[in-house]
């Protein structure tokens, strides 16, 4: 916000409503060509060999790449997970190729690389590769996976198990927990299912790979969520040094997670630039995109909620079980373990939690991040259980989660699994929420709507999901020379307005006017370390080390403007863009500082590294809902959110946050939905004329309202953002749908046709 509250506008903006972004299809080169792959069409398959003689001499055909030409460079393997062990020992990784060589193991696994003079040729040359598959039995469901005499996918995990983890399994713990759920008064216990979602940005993957055989370094410009993360990556799975991959990005049509890692295609690209010594452009189709893209969610989780008879939480325990697809990503096994259990406290009092989880193969597109990764599913879990426990012991749902909250004197408050909460105010958010929704009024629309022959139901969802993984975070700031400063910063924009809100946050600390500030970002050879924007925590940890950054600017700058004006360092003050000795008007610029300190050979430059601990965005949402019984459609009348954010440095760009993020729950409560063919493994809903994506006529207006509590972790005091809506979003939306059908139990996403049948007799 500027002075006096009015929103100055993004930044960014200007050049994206022009159409002036560049994507990762807006930047051809001199000399490139173009690359296609040839995938599967199998979910499990030996493949006995590959045949490009015909494609090889198709017009424009440069080279066909396969795994061996993979091998032939000394690629490795693209899976590097974060390391975790569970019960049953370590992660179990599987090498994953660029290019299958000796299985496919999802529909969609790249098998072959096409490289041409034009795309048209590329994938005319791509048709006549000659395949011969041996069709091997496949597995794309779940529970058919983890069961006993399930075909496997490795040899190396029995029972297609990567990890069997859990989170409180302490002995003491399980049989405290095992007691507690014998002799509580009432165990609420539900049965839930994430389903599959496709991410589905608006902009797919695409990359442009080029290398250079004089140094022996590879470049590649691509649509990412941090070069340095990705780079890192790469160079561990091409197994060069560091400064032998350079790694951009520019405008990103949409991230969410899923753009953050390496991917196969990447590293064939790189491959073949370096075989025909040209750059090599690909882009995927929305269809590739469908099928090769990381996935999400598809878990199955049991919780059991034990309650006394006044309604006090006694004890957690839930159980799951969680897809990863064909090959375990960087951080899918991560998302399904830790970044889900640590959310299982949420804003409650719960004296005892277990989480215990067991990660699947199947043949699907591997599973990795997406808005939310774990905390929505988490959420999810313990606010349905929580309505089923006011349902089951006669407590009303408002009062339950009211005797259950965590107090704001509590805090900081350290959870059963150890995670601390340093802010918080849960229960004024809670009531501000129930106000704002007027749920006191709400008896009286529920009769307004059955005598219009509607069904309206009331969802609640408290939330709590933690913010910034991976702390350490760099940032600089550099000044080119010309009365103006850049900062620099390692993580990447896809929407958030970064260039707004760190131009800002600079000038404001540097007492300058903000257009003297540029924001650069996705480049490697900007030497800015960090880990890319994910886990909510761009202006946590960027902001945090563009501070520290600033500091040393005038740290060096006090020192260098004593010399220029004959004073001693320590009488020098720094203000409003100038360096002054105290108490007199004898003053230096800040740019003049910079000037003459870089012709002195020092120059104020600045980078700065830091560890920020993590934030717990939190807040309630209550939403209702009216369905139609003579068609099971929903609609959402009305949708309300209070968050906690922290200090909201923009409330404009916070609210935009939240509302996709709140859309993004609303589709997959109603409408998304990745299904697979449990014979053939075939992904039936490959398009958007299969896969329903929420619209503007299907998301509602939402009454979204700030009520920060600062974070104490960090000097700004935020919170993260980006994935509290969906966080909120999932239960609130269901657990009204379940209010509006008393008596049933329906799975995500709630399609009319399931409310349809629920709404009738069984035959």
């Amino acid at each position: 916000m500027a002075a006096g509250g009015t929103w100055r506008g993004r930044i960014e903006d200007d050049a994206l409503l022009r159409g002036a972004g560049r994507y990762a299809a807006d930047a051809p080169v001199p000399g490139e060509t173009v690359g296609w792959f040839v995938r599967s069409p199998h979910a499990c398959a030996r493949i006995r060999g590959i045949d490009v003689e015909a494609a090889a001499a198709a017009p424009g055909v440069l080279a066909i790449l396969t795994a061996a030409d993979i091998e032939a460079i000394g690629a490795g393997s693209i899976s590097r997970p974060v390391p975790q062990t569970g019960r049953d020992g370590a992660l179990r990784v599987p090498h994953r190729p660029a290019l299958a060589g000796a299985r496919a193991l999802h529909a969609g696994e790249p098998l072959a690389l096409v490289v041409a003079e034009t795309r048209a040729e590329a994938q005319d040359a791509a048709e006549l590769v000659e395949v011969d598959y041996e069709e091997l039995p496949a597995v794309t469901d779940l529970r058919t996976a983890a069961a006993a005499g399930a075909p496997l996918l490795f040899a190396e995990a029995p029972g297609n198990i990567a990890i069997d983890w859990a989170l409180g399994g302490e002995p003491d713990n399980l049989r405290e927990i095992d007691r507690v759920m014998r002799e509580a008064k009432h165990v609420a216990r539900v049965a839930l299912v994430n389903q599959r979602l496709v991410v589905a940005s608006m902009e797919p993957r695409g990359a442009t790979a080029s290398f250079d055989p004089s140094s022996g370094a590879y470049a590649l410009r691509v649509g990412s969520q941090g070069v340095t993360m990705l780079r890192d990556q790469l160079v561990a799975i091409l197994d060069v040094e560091r400064d032998k991959l350079r790694v951009t990005t520019e405008d990103v049509g949409g991230g969410f997670g899923m753009k953050a890692p390496a991917y196969p295609e990447y590293v064939a690209l790189l491959a073949a630039a370096r075989r025909v010594q040209r750059p090599v452009h690909w882009m995927s189709t929305r269809s590739e995109a469908f099928v090769t893209d990381q996935q999400a969610r598809d878990t199955i989780t049991e919780a059991e909620l034990a309650i006394d008879g006044e309604g006090n939480f006694l004890a957690l325990r839930v159980k799951v079980l969680a897809a990863m697809g064909a090959y375990i990503t960087s951080h899918g096994a991560f998302i399904a373990t830790s970044n889900f259990a640590r959310c299982l406290s949420s804003v409650y009092r719960i004296p005892r939690i277990l989480g215990e989880i067991r990660c699947v193969f199947t043949n699907t597109v591997p599973t990795g991040p997406y808005r939310g990764a774990g905390r929505p599913e988490a959420n999810y879990a313990i606010e349905r259980a929580i309505d089923e426990a006011a349902r089951i012991s006669g407590i009303d749902r408002i009062a339950l989660r009211r005797r259950n909250l965590i107090a704001a004197g509590e805090i900081p408050y350290k959870t059963p699994i150890g995670v601390t909460y340093d802010s918080g105010d849960f229960p004024a958010i809670f009531e501000r929420a129930l106000s704002l929704a007027d749920v006191a009024g709400f008896a009286a629309r529920r009769r307004n709507s059955a005598a219009a022959g509607k069904r309206r139901g009331l969802g609640i969802s408290c939330f709590l999901e933690h913010a910034g993984g991976a702390p350490m975070e760099g940032a600089g700031i550099a000044f080119p020379g010309d009365d103006t400063l850049t900062v620099d910063l390692a993580t990447g924009a896809s929407g958030q307005g970064h260039a707004t809100i760190f131009s800002r946050l600079a000038a404001e600390r540097l007492g300058i006017d903000h257009a003297k500030v540029r924001v650069r970002a996705g480049d490697t050879r900007l030497g800015v370390d960090g880990s890319g924007t994910v886990a909510s925590r761009g202006t946590m940890t960027s902001g945090t080390a563009s501070l520290r950054a600033i500091e040393l600017v005038i740290e060096k700058g006090r020192r260098i403007a004593a010399q220029l004006l004959e004073a001693a360092e320590a009488d020098i003050d720094y203000a409003a863009g100038a360096f002054r000795i105290a108490g007199t008007d004898r003053a230096v610029s800040l740019f003049e500082v910079a000037r003459r300190a870089a012709a002195m050979g020092e120059a104020l430059d600045s980078k700065a590294r830091i560890e920020v601990p993590q934030s717990f965005p939190n807040g309630c949402h209550i939403c209702e809902v009216e369905i139609d019984p003579e068609t099971g459609v929903v609609t959402i009348p009305s949708y309300v959110a209070v968050d906690d954010c922290g200090v909201a440095l923009d409330p404009v760009l916070v609210e935009g946050q939240l509302q996709g993020g709140i859309a993004q729950g609303i589709g997959q409560a109603l409408y998304e939905d990745a299904v697979y063919d449990p014979r053939s493994g075939q992904l039936l809903a490959g398009s958007f004329m299969d896969y329903t994506m929420p619209r503007a006529d299907t998301v509602p207006d939402v009454a979204g309202v700030l009520h920060p509590v600062p974070c104490r972790t960090n000097p700004l005091g935020v919170k993260g953002t980006g994935e509290a809506g969906t966080t909120g979003a999932l239960a609130a939306v269901m657990n009204a749908v379940t209010d509006a059908l008393p008596g049933s139990m329906i799975d995500m996403p709630a399609t009319p046709e399931k409310i349809w049948r629920a709404l009738r007799p069984a035959p």
